[in-house]
């Protein structure tokens, strides 16, 4: 492997060449194919009925509020609102300004728009991943890959409604995991730029990009830092990983917008104000809050290791590096000196062990800071470090694809174990996907039965208040875990029911 790999340039040789020395495999080149046809309409197809059931979306919970902020006061006005009154989160005010602007139009299409997006720069990664490894991008099984992980990320955790469906939840946990990768494709495009200007603008946007992502998610700005800082760290010119210091720069100024937003965040009079409604408590540093803490790292971590159906990445991985093995190295032509140390490859390869260990560390010690013994049973935001876990999953499984496929390509039983290998990897990538189905058919029948016995219970709210009545009764209809007004005995406390009340423009509501 070759710094020139690093740099994303193809430094085997030409894919005609090997095929008239090594052979074609035929079973196997009929073989992947199918599986990631296979692979594709499958997990395609959950990650279609997820999307299908956005038109399904009705308000709950942090929705109301946010719904009712954006069509009285604006893009701007709610986002000033989050910032003095709320959290300090402008990046995430100015979203669901946009989401909910068109009432609720934007949250039934967000999920849609999220897929499609999370599919596309999966794929363009992809194929960056796979020149890497010196193969040729096979679009099949990059889109394989993407929709499997995908379809893990959504349906195999605990809170599959508010991971894909509830627009709160995606606008601050699934949607900057998206924004983080097109940027990372940015940084791969911008380093590799010899026009200065190109150069300047990409580093510009680093900086605005993880400015507004600081703004928008703690959890995802930490774990992404973390990232940062380790690849900074190994680019430095000196370990012989990057010619120059260009990917070195791109972390800098990548860490550098996430603190400044983090601050502007900490700052604001509305964080300000969250924090002083938390009940005191004893130091996150002391002794019983480390083991307590600790200790609801390792549950989070049962629960994640508990859903084998996550090894699927990995099993989409090993396909793909199939694919990118057939071609083979020509007998008798060497491979390309290395000229990176093998610790420095090896510190980069392991890189995502720390990142996603310590990311879902810090993303315990925030949960537990904001909502107290409980907070790590607050799923969705685990999302900030599912998707490097699963990402990490997939890549190392490409590279043992890959690296089996070159390795037995010498042995006369080379046919013989690799359609083993890739029957075994297609079979458990398609169960992976195929243990998600439960999970997505009760998601389909909860969401159906609630927007129907929603509709009805919003029309006959809208008319009694066109009748001229400001108090109104109101069934809670529970979806997804999620918060609906009476949740708590005093009134007056019940931020759900007071923002369903100036949704519909009355005084008070009640059960009926």
């Amino acid at each position: 492997m070759s710094t020139a790999a690093i740099e994303g340039e193809d430094v085997l040789t030409p894919s005609s060449a090997v095929d008239r020395e090594t052979g074609r495999r035929p079973l196997l080149r009929r073989l992947i194919p199918v599986a990631g046809a296979t692979l594709v309409a499958a997990a395609g197809a959950l990650i279609a009925v997820g999307c299908f059931l956005g038109l399904y979306v009705r308000p709950t919970s942090d929705d109301w509020c946010a719904a009712w902020k954006a069509r009285d006061l604006g893009v701007l006005g709610i986002t000033a609102d989050f910032y003095a009154t709320q959290n300090g989160r402008i990046a995430n005010a100015f979203l669901s300004g946009v989401v909910y602007g068109d009432g609720l139009t934007g949250t039934k299409v967000l999920p849609t728009v999220i897929a499609v997006s999370f599919t596309a720069v999966l794929v363009l990664l992809g194929r960056d991943l796979v020149r890497f490894l010196g193969g040729r991008p096979r679009v099949l099984m990059l889109l394989a890959c993407a929709l499997v992980v995908q379809a893990l990320l959504y349906f195999a955790g605990t809170r599959s409604y508010q991971a894909l469906l509830w627009a709160p939840a995606t606008i601050s946990h699934t949607l900057p995991s998206v924004i983080g990768l097109w940027a990372l494709l940015l940084a791969i495009r911008t380093v590799r730029r010899p026009r200065t200007a190109e150069r300047v603008a990409g580093f510009a946007s680093a900086f605005l990009i993880a400015f507004a992502l600081g703004t928008l998610s703690e959890p995802f700005a930490l774990v992404s830092g973390l990232l940062a800082a380790g690849v900074g760290l190994l680019c430095l010119p000196r370990l012989r990983l990057a010619r120059n210091w260009r990917p070195f720069t791109w972390c800098v100024l990548w860490c550098s917008g996430l603190v400044c937003g983090l601050v502007v965040l900490y700052t604001s009079p509305g964080a300000r104000w969250r924090r002083a409604q938390q009940p005191e408590k004893e130091s996150l540093l002391s002794a019983d809050e480390l083991r307590a803490t600790w200790e609801d790292w390792l549950r989070m971590w049962d629960a994640v290791t508990g859903q084998w159906a996550y090894l699927g990445a990995a099993a989409a991985g090993v396909l793909l590096g199939l694919a990118c093995g057939l071609r083979g190295h020509a007998p008798g032509k060497r491979e390309p000196r290395r000229t990176v140390p093998r610790s420095v490859l090896t510190a980069l390869l392991l890189l995502p062990v720390p990142v996603v260990v310590l990311g879902s560390f810090a993303v315990v010690v925030g949960l537990r800071s904001g909502y107290g013994p409980t907070g790590w049973t607050y799923a969705r935001t685990w999302t900030s470090f599912l998707v490097p876990m699963e990402l990490a999953l997939c890549g190392y499984g490409a590279l043992l694809g890959a690296w089996g496929g070159r390795w037995l390509s010498a042995r006369r039983t080379a046919d013989a174990l690799l359609v083993t290998g890739a029957v075994a990897a297609g079979c458990l990538a398609l169960a992976s996907v195929a243990v998600l189905v439960p999970n997505v058919q009760r998601l389909t029948t909860s969401t159906v039965a609630r927007s129907v016995a929603w509709d009805a219970q919003n029309a006959r709210i809208r008319t009694e208040a066109a009748r001229g009545v400001t108090d109104v009764g109101y069934r809670p209809l529970h979806i997804g875990g999620l918060a609906e007004p009476f949740f708590t005995r005093d009134y007056e406390r019940d931020w759900v029911a007071a923002c369903v009340s100036k949704w519909y423009g009355v005084d008070r509501i009640h059960r009926p």
